[in-house]
Parts: C-alpha cells; structure tokens; sequence
C-alpha cells in the first residue's frame, strides 16, 4: 500500500474511533443489540396477546428496556416472558404502562 492510501486509511479510522468510543459499545455489540431488538419485536408481531406497535424496545449490551403502553398486565408479562426468551438477552427492564382501552358508551 502507498503512503497516501495508508495515511488516507488511518485518518479515517480516527474519525471513526469517537463516535464508537463514546457510546460504550464495541461494532459487534451494537451489531448484537441490534440483532436482540429485532428479535424481540419480530416475536411482539408474532403473539396476537402483544400490541407489537405499542411497546418499544431499545437494548444495550444485551439489556433490553421495554416501554410504552399495553392493555393489561397480561400483555405486560407476555412482552417480559417474550423478550427473556431472545438468545442474547441478559435481562430485560420494564417501563410499560397499563392503560386499558376506553369501552365504547352506550347510547
């Protein structure tokens, strides 16, 4: 390799280094976070009991937050139950909030 293409090459990889640096997290770790996440909401799409669209997830070195809202604590424990099942996951939080739907008024 020529001077110029290494230089070119190192000045690039220090560009990148902070922004890996700061949050935490190796390539890999982020590539596996990623992978967690994804699972967990491919299998809230898949349990018709799980409101998939209503619970976000976020996961940081395999600790996995879910929140948002759910209709009983039944979603909220399936969603729990869910996520501790994804290979990977070393523990999951839960901010989620019950909030049941408004029955319709009779009129």
């Amino acid at each position: 390799m020529n001077r110029k293409k290494l230089s070119a090459l190192l000045i690039a990889f220090l560009i990148m280094l902070p922004p890996l640096a700061s949050c935490g997290k190796t390539v890999g770790e982020t590539i596996d976070d990623a992978t967690i996440t994804t699972r967990v909401k491919t299998a809230f799409v898949n349990d018709p009991l799980v409101g998939a669209a209503r619970i976000d997830v976020d996961t940081f070195k395999g600790v996995v937050t879910l929140s948002g809202r759910v209709k009983s604590k039944d979603e909220e424990t399936k969603a729990i139950a869910l996520a501790r099942s994804i290979k990977g996951v070393v523990t999951v939080k839960s901010t989620l909030q019950i909030q049941p739907e408004p029955r319709p008024t009779d009129r």
